[in-house]
């Protein structure tokens, strides 16, 4: 007798609903991917601080255009809401308290990772691409380097390229804004 196995995926409705129900505390390092409770790798100081640059040097440069977000859900269908390390927002006066933001909002995403690059390279990313955010960037720190993802589609971003220190980043959604690659790695 063989038995069957059948995942159980899980709706962004009832990921809130254990949140509230307490199975799910602010706490838990939990993100939502294609349906699937994900535990997020703990976050060390080099990713911290990166982070941490990062949100200096956005919300300085883009001020009133756009709303830097950190490590916030952004609601792509009904069974993701990842917590993307950083990711800029269309600007917003309610500065989206009525419900997390959702593709359409989102200019820029970013990933920070020290460990976790393989993961945010073939499941984040590719995610990205799938629900049309315009841009990610995967921030290797253990590779020192900033993976850039652009054009995107169903089947992942059609344009991708590495920056490397000495050279700078310059968000497509947001003319004018030039980012040195040593700026965010530090």
């Amino acid at each position: 007798m063989s038995v069957q196995v059948q995942r159980r995926l899980f709706t962004v409705e009832e990921y809130h609903r254990m949140a509230e129900a307490g199975i799910l505390s602010e706490d838990d390092r939990i993100e939502l991917i294609e349906g699937e409770l994900i535990a997020m790798s703990p976050i060390g100081s080099r990713h911290a601080a990166c982070v941490k640059r990062l949100v200096r040097l956005l919300d300085r440069a883009v001020g009133e255009r756009a709303i830097v977000s950190a490590q916030d859900p952004i609601r792509l269908g009904r069974h993701s809401e990842p917590q993307p390390d950083v990711a800029l927002l269309r600007h917003r006066p309610d500065f989206y308290a009525s419900a997390h933001p959702g593709p359409e909002d989102v200019l820029l995403i970013v990933e920070v990772a020290e460990t976790s690059a393989d993961y945010d390279r073939t499941v984040k990313i590719p995610l990205y691409a799938r629900h049309g955010i315009p841009e990610a960037w995967l921030v290797d720190l253990t590779e020192e380097h900033i993976e850039i993802y652009r054009q995107p589609s169903p089947q992942g971003y059609r344009e991708t390229r590495t920056a490397r220190r000495g050279e700078t980043l310059h968000p497509i959604a947001l003319p004018g804004l030039t980012i040195a690659v040593e700026d965010i790695l530090g």
